[in-house]
């Protein structure tokens, strides 16, 4: 049996990338009108779901004996979020292309830099 892993707080993270599609839809509405907004909003989503399930599957085992497990579920998740990352891109650009492509990519990398404060919003405060 695996033992559980009490999660990193990767709320904050996620909560900063949901933002981040806040504040790119706004800009896109301003910019462009509705076609900006929606394009905006889809590229950000494109790139917060996969990242949401990535931080959902990863963090499954602890403990040096199970490191094989460790690797093995980061292996999954890392594959997990690049397949739906795949079929989001598909879908989208299927069903609803975007009216405003730059919008929708800059959005979608807007989204992924946010990972680089993660160090920063992961910290857990200092008690001391």
């Amino acid at each position: 049996m695996a033992a559980k892993l009490k999660r990193p707080p990767i709320a904050r993270l996620l909560v900063a990338q949901s933002l981040m599609l806040a504040v790119v839809s706004a800009l896109g509405m301003l910019a462009a009108g509705i076609g900006g907004a929606v394009s905006a909003l889809t590229g950000s989503g494109v790139a917060l779901l996969p990242n949401a399930y990535f931080a959902w599957r990863a963090f499954r085992f602890q403990h040096a004996r199970h490191y094989r497990q460790m690797v093995n579920g980061f292996y999954r998740a890392e594959a997990g979020k690049f397949g739906l990352t795949v079929a989001l891109f598909t879908i989208v650009f299927v069903t609803v292309p975007p009216s405003n492509p730059a919008f929708f990519f800059g959005a979608y990398v807007a989204t992924l830099l946010v990972h680089w404060l993660g160090p920063w919003l992961l910290r857990r405060p200092s008690h001391t």
